[in-house]
Protein backbone atom coordinates (compact mmCIF):
# COMPACT_ATOMS: atom_id res chain seq x y z
CA UNK A 1 0.00 0.00 0.00
CA UNK A 2 1.36 3.39 -1.00
CA UNK A 3 2.14 5.79 1.78
CA UNK A 4 -0.72 8.24 2.43
CA UNK A 5 -0.90 11.22 4.71
CA UNK A 6 -2.98 11.27 7.88
CA UNK A 7 -5.81 13.34 6.37
CA UNK A 8 -6.23 11.01 3.40
CA UNK A 9 -6.19 8.01 5.70
CA UNK A 10 -8.88 9.46 7.96
CA UNK A 11 -11.01 10.46 4.95
CA UNK A 12 -10.76 6.91 3.63
CA UNK A 13 -11.73 5.54 7.04
CA UNK A 14 -14.70 7.93 7.24
CA UNK A 15 -15.82 6.83 3.77
CA UNK A 16 -15.77 3.18 4.85
CA UNK A 17 -17.55 3.94 8.12
CA UNK A 18 -20.25 5.97 6.36
CA UNK A 19 -21.12 2.98 4.21
CA UNK A 20 -20.92 0.52 7.09
CA UNK A 21 -23.32 2.52 9.24
CA UNK A 22 -25.59 3.93 6.51
CA UNK A 23 -28.24 1.35 7.40
CA UNK A 24 -28.72 3.18 10.70
CA UNK A 25 -30.36 6.04 8.79
CA UNK A 26 -32.97 3.88 7.08
CA UNK A 27 -33.69 1.82 10.18
CA UNK A 28 -34.00 4.97 12.30
CA UNK A 29 -36.53 6.25 9.78
CA UNK A 30 -38.44 2.96 9.99
CA UNK A 31 -38.40 3.30 13.80
CA UNK A 32 -39.87 6.80 13.52
CA UNK A 33 -42.66 5.44 11.33
CA UNK A 34 -43.32 2.55 13.72
CA UNK A 35 -43.62 5.02 16.60
CA UNK A 36 -45.75 7.45 14.57
CA UNK A 37 -43.45 10.40 15.32
CA UNK A 38 -44.32 12.40 12.20
CA UNK A 39 -48.05 12.13 12.93
CA UNK A 40 -47.50 13.15 16.56
CA UNK A 41 -45.59 16.27 15.51
CA UNK A 42 -48.24 17.08 12.91
CA UNK A 43 -51.06 16.68 15.46
CA UNK A 44 -49.20 18.84 17.97
CA UNK A 45 -49.69 21.80 15.63
CA UNK A 46 -46.49 23.60 16.66
CA UNK A 47 -42.83 22.76 17.34
CA UNK A 48 -42.71 19.91 19.82
CA UNK A 49 -40.00 19.45 22.44
CA UNK A 50 -38.49 16.06 23.11
CA UNK A 51 -40.19 16.10 26.53
CA UNK A 52 -43.59 16.63 24.88
CA UNK A 53 -42.78 14.01 22.25
CA UNK A 54 -41.92 11.42 24.90
CA UNK A 55 -45.17 12.19 26.72
CA UNK A 56 -47.11 11.67 23.48
CA UNK A 57 -45.70 8.15 22.99
CA UNK A 58 -48.02 6.11 25.23
CA UNK A 59 -46.41 2.75 24.42
CA UNK A 60 -42.87 3.95 25.05
CA UNK A 61 -41.01 2.06 27.76
CA UNK A 62 -40.04 4.75 30.32
CA UNK A 63 -36.53 3.31 30.60
CA UNK A 64 -36.00 4.08 26.88
CA UNK A 65 -37.28 7.67 26.99
CA UNK A 66 -33.81 9.23 27.03
CA UNK A 67 -33.02 7.52 23.72
CA UNK A 68 -35.73 9.46 21.84
CA UNK A 69 -33.42 12.47 21.83
CA UNK A 70 -30.73 10.36 20.15
CA UNK A 71 -33.20 9.09 17.58
CA UNK A 72 -34.31 12.63 16.78
CA UNK A 73 -30.71 13.76 16.36
CA UNK A 74 -30.21 11.14 13.65
CA UNK A 75 -33.47 12.07 11.92
CA UNK A 76 -32.67 15.78 12.01
CA UNK A 77 -29.23 15.08 10.58
CA UNK A 78 -30.76 13.07 7.74
CA UNK A 79 -33.29 15.81 6.96
CA UNK A 80 -36.54 14.21 8.09
CA UNK A 81 -37.17 16.69 10.88
CA UNK A 82 -35.89 20.17 11.65
CA UNK A 83 -35.27 22.05 14.85
CA UNK A 84 -36.68 25.43 15.80
CA UNK A 85 -35.80 27.64 18.71
CA UNK A 86 -38.68 28.21 21.09
CA UNK A 87 -39.50 31.32 23.10
CA UNK A 88 -36.80 33.13 25.01
CA UNK A 89 -35.78 31.37 28.19
CA UNK A 90 -36.81 27.89 27.02
CA UNK A 91 -33.74 25.69 26.79
CA UNK A 92 -35.27 22.89 24.76
CA UNK A 93 -35.66 23.17 21.01
CA UNK A 94 -38.78 22.17 19.12
CA UNK A 95 -39.01 19.66 16.30
CA UNK A 96 -41.01 20.33 13.13
CA UNK A 97 -41.77 18.41 9.97
CA UNK A 98 -39.86 18.78 6.70
CA UNK A 99 -41.13 18.14 3.17
CA UNK A 100 -39.72 14.62 3.43
CA UNK A 101 -41.45 13.72 6.70
CA UNK A 102 -44.73 15.12 5.36
CA UNK A 103 -44.63 12.19 2.94
CA UNK A 104 -44.75 9.86 5.95
CA UNK A 105 -48.00 11.19 7.41
CA UNK A 106 -50.77 8.58 7.51
CA UNK A 107 -53.42 11.00 6.24
CA UNK A 108 -51.31 12.28 3.35
CA UNK A 109 -52.78 10.80 0.15
CA UNK A 110 -49.22 10.74 -1.22
CA UNK A 111 -47.80 8.99 1.86
CA UNK A 112 -44.79 6.80 1.12
CA UNK A 113 -45.09 4.92 4.40
CA UNK A 114 -46.41 1.74 2.69
CA UNK A 115 -43.40 1.80 0.34
CA UNK A 116 -41.02 2.25 3.28
CA UNK A 117 -42.61 -0.64 5.16
CA UNK A 118 -42.20 -3.10 2.31
CA UNK A 119 -38.71 -1.92 1.31
CA UNK A 120 -37.41 -2.27 4.88
CA UNK A 121 -39.31 -5.41 5.83
CA UNK A 122 -36.93 -8.12 7.08
CA UNK A 123 -38.13 -10.47 4.34
CA UNK A 124 -36.94 -7.96 1.75
CA UNK A 125 -33.72 -6.90 3.48
CA UNK A 126 -32.56 -10.42 4.39
CA UNK A 127 -31.43 -11.23 0.80
CA UNK A 128 -28.86 -8.43 1.06
CA UNK A 129 -26.99 -10.60 3.56
CA UNK A 130 -26.71 -13.30 0.89
CA UNK A 131 -25.21 -11.28 -1.98
CA UNK A 132 -21.82 -12.90 -1.56
CA UNK A 133 -23.37 -16.38 -1.63
CA UNK A 134 -25.54 -15.49 -4.60
CA UNK A 135 -22.55 -14.53 -6.74
CA UNK A 136 -21.21 -18.03 -6.19
CA UNK A 137 -24.35 -20.09 -6.89
CA UNK A 138 -26.89 -20.61 -9.67
CA UNK A 139 -29.88 -18.87 -8.07
CA UNK A 140 -31.63 -16.24 -10.18
CA UNK A 141 -31.80 -13.66 -7.38
CA UNK A 142 -30.46 -13.16 -3.84
CA UNK A 143 -34.08 -13.55 -2.69
CA UNK A 144 -34.01 -17.16 -3.94
CA UNK A 145 -30.81 -17.77 -1.99
CA UNK A 146 -32.17 -16.28 1.23
CA UNK A 147 -35.65 -17.82 1.15
CA UNK A 148 -35.41 -20.86 -1.12
CA UNK A 149 -38.04 -19.53 -3.55
CA UNK A 150 -38.70 -16.57 -5.82
CA UNK A 151 -40.23 -13.39 -4.48
CA UNK A 152 -43.43 -14.01 -6.42
CA UNK A 153 -43.77 -17.56 -5.07
CA UNK A 154 -43.20 -16.25 -1.56
CA UNK A 155 -45.71 -13.41 -1.95
CA UNK A 156 -48.23 -15.76 -3.54
CA UNK A 157 -48.25 -17.93 -0.40
CA UNK A 158 -47.90 -15.08 2.11
CA UNK A 159 -50.90 -12.72 1.78
CA UNK A 160 -49.34 -10.31 4.29
CA UNK A 161 -46.25 -9.78 2.13
CA UNK A 162 -48.32 -9.71 -1.05
CA UNK A 163 -50.61 -7.01 0.30
CA UNK A 164 -47.66 -5.09 1.73
CA UNK A 165 -45.96 -5.14 -1.66
CA UNK A 166 -49.11 -4.05 -3.50
CA UNK A 167 -49.72 -1.19 -1.08
CA UNK A 168 -46.09 -0.10 -1.28
CA UNK A 169 -46.03 -0.03 -5.07
CA UNK A 170 -49.36 1.80 -5.18
CA UNK A 171 -48.19 4.49 -2.74
CA UNK A 172 -45.13 5.22 -4.86
CA UNK A 173 -47.20 5.14 -8.04
CA UNK A 174 -49.65 7.74 -6.74
CA UNK A 175 -46.89 10.29 -6.32
CA UNK A 176 -45.22 9.44 -9.63
CA UNK A 177 -48.56 9.62 -11.46
CA UNK A 178 -49.18 13.20 -10.36
CA UNK A 179 -45.78 14.32 -11.61
CA UNK A 180 -46.08 12.27 -14.80
CA UNK A 181 -49.48 13.70 -15.72
CA UNK A 182 -48.52 17.25 -14.82
CA UNK A 183 -45.11 17.39 -16.49
CA UNK A 184 -45.49 14.96 -19.39
CA UNK A 185 -48.93 15.75 -20.82
CA UNK A 186 -47.52 16.09 -24.31
CA UNK A 187 -46.39 12.48 -24.30
CA UNK A 188 -50.02 11.33 -24.39
CA UNK A 189 -51.04 13.49 -27.36
CA UNK A 190 -51.98 11.52 -30.43
CA UNK A 191 -52.41 8.26 -28.54
CA UNK A 192 -55.60 6.21 -28.63
CA UNK A 193 -54.58 3.40 -26.27
CA UNK A 194 -52.01 2.59 -23.64
CA UNK A 195 -50.87 -0.64 -21.97
CA UNK A 196 -49.19 -0.52 -18.56
CA UNK A 197 -47.09 -3.69 -18.55
CA UNK A 198 -46.37 -4.84 -15.01
CA UNK A 199 -48.86 -2.27 -13.77
CA UNK A 200 -49.65 -4.04 -10.50
CA UNK A 201 -53.00 -3.05 -9.05
CA UNK A 202 -53.46 -0.38 -11.73
CA UNK A 203 -52.78 2.81 -9.78
CA UNK A 204 -50.90 4.51 -12.62
CA UNK A 205 -53.29 3.22 -15.28
CA UNK A 206 -56.31 4.53 -13.39
CA UNK A 207 -54.70 7.94 -12.92
CA UNK A 208 -53.87 8.23 -16.62
CA UNK A 209 -57.33 7.05 -17.66
CA UNK A 210 -58.90 9.66 -15.38
CA UNK A 211 -56.68 12.46 -16.70
CA UNK A 212 -57.05 11.45 -20.35
CA UNK A 213 -60.56 9.97 -20.84
CA UNK A 214 -60.00 9.46 -24.57
CA UNK A 215 -57.31 6.85 -23.89
CA UNK A 216 -58.18 3.17 -23.76
CA UNK A 217 -55.97 2.08 -20.83
CA UNK A 218 -55.12 -1.54 -20.08
CA UNK A 219 -53.18 -2.87 -17.11
CA UNK A 220 -51.27 -6.06 -17.89
CA UNK A 221 -49.75 -8.06 -15.03
CA UNK A 222 -49.65 -11.50 -13.50
CA UNK A 223 -51.67 -12.37 -10.42
CA UNK A 224 -49.89 -12.98 -7.11
CA UNK A 225 -52.31 -12.49 -4.19
CA UNK A 226 -54.11 -9.44 -5.52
Amino acid sequence: MDKVNANELLEAQAHVWNHIFSSINSMSLKCAVDLGIADIIHSHGKPITVTELVAALPTLNPTKAHNIYRLMRILVHSGFFAQQKLSHGVQEVGYVLTNASCLLLKDNPLSLTPFLKVALDPIITKPLDFLGNWFQNNDCTPFDTAHGKTFWDYAGHDPKLGNLFNEGMASDARLVSIVLIDKCKGSFEGLDSLVDVGGGTGTVGKAIAHAFPHLDCTVFDLSHSR
